[in-house]
């Protein structure tokens, strides 16, 4: 099976999610962004994605103020996506939900496949995918991405808003360009 590669200063591809928020959001519609940041998280089953969705909660301030749209996207069907966002106390982050499998795949994400309970006693889905981190020029272009295989060593969040800070001061242009 081949992997789907995003390459940086390239157009990405343009979905649709809903939110919990009862609107559909389009990673095209975000001219007046600095920058958009998509954050895919394997859904609620996942203790690991609890605690790095909660600490990006914890910064959303800091993301405003530089001009970054923030949303956190997972396969997970609405029930799952609220209850995530209750137990996980998320109350300002985004959450997109119902990620189709192929567009995840577009994306260039992983999948895999459940298998049973997860260490907070809560059931995988039969697949969904993993954790992804895409940063986008408000024309849609990939800026930066990190993609997992599982559900460990994320790029942390104060560490991306210090790149944010740089990368504004800077001018500085996306890089990995050349395949």
């Amino acid at each position: 099976m081949s992997h789907n590669t995003l390459v940086p200063r390239q157009a990405t591809p343009t979905f649709k999610v809903e939110t919990l928020d009862d609107t559909a959001w389009r990673s095209d519609k975000h001219a007046e962004a600095f920058m958009i940041m998509i954050v895919f998280y394997r859904g609620l089953h996942c203790p690991v994605c609890s605690r790095y969705l909660a600490s990006l909660e914890n910064l959303m301030p800091e993301f405003r103020s530089r001009g970054v749209e923030v949303i956190a996207v997972s396969s997970d069907v609405r029930e799952r996506a609220e209850r995530a966002r209750g137990d996980w106390k998320l109350e300002t982050l985004q959450i997109g939900y119902g990620l189709r499998l192929e567009t995840a795949r577009e994306w260039g994400l992983f999948i895999s496949a459940g298998k049973g309970k997860s260490s907070l006693g809560i059931e995988e889905p039969a697949e969904f995918s993993e954790p992804g981190l895409f940063l986008l020029k408000p024309d849609g272009t990939l800026y930066a991405s990190s993609i997992q295989t599982m559900p460990f060593a994320r790029p942390a969040f104060q560490d991306v808003l210090q790149a944010i800070d740089f990368i504004k001061k800077n001018d500085y242009p996306a890089r990995g360009e050349r395949m």
